[in-house]
């Protein structure tokens, strides 16, 4: 079972304003954001207890079951996800923006190449809609 922490006072508010952000998200909410990225949920449940989010099933691929992980744990109220752990592959590897973070530092830092920031912007694609649009407390897929 993985266990990721997540800026709970970061990310998108799935409620509108502010003031609303505080409001803890629930699974209806969580799966609609999820359907409105794209992303295929087939053999996934998602369950909220409190601030953690729980990711159960297989996903189509462990590329897909880590982008609802980011995909869910990138609310605003979220301060934790859950999912049991894929026997296909390696454990996901993710990276938290941090102030003054951009795609190529964290490319270099974690891939060795800043210059291979596209690779990351890709590998977080639809949750990212431009290499620029970053934010602190953002948690990011880190591609292998």
């Amino acid at each position: 079972m993985g266990v990721w922490s997540f800026v709970k006072d970061a990310g998108k508010s799935l409620f509108g304003g502010k003031a609303e952000a505080a409001t803890l998200p629930e699974a209806d909410a969580l799966k609609a954001e999820i359907k409105d990225l794209g992303l295929d949920t087939t053999g996934v449940e998602i369950s909220v207890d409190g601030d953690k989010v729980k990711v159960e099933g297989k996903a189509v691929s462990p590329e897909m079951k880590e982008k609802i992980i980011l995909a869910v744990g990138n609310v605003a109220g979220v301060a934790e996800v859950e999912a049991e752990d894929d026997e296909d592959g390696p454990a996901p590897r993710f990276h938290t923006v941090e102030k003054g973070d951009t795609l190529s530092g964290i490319a270099k830092a974690t891939l060795g190449n800043a210059n291979r920031y596209m690779e990351i912007y890709e590998a977080n694609k639809p949750m990212l809609t431009h290499p620029d649009k970053i934010y602190p407390g953002q948690m990011l897929r880190i591609p292998e």
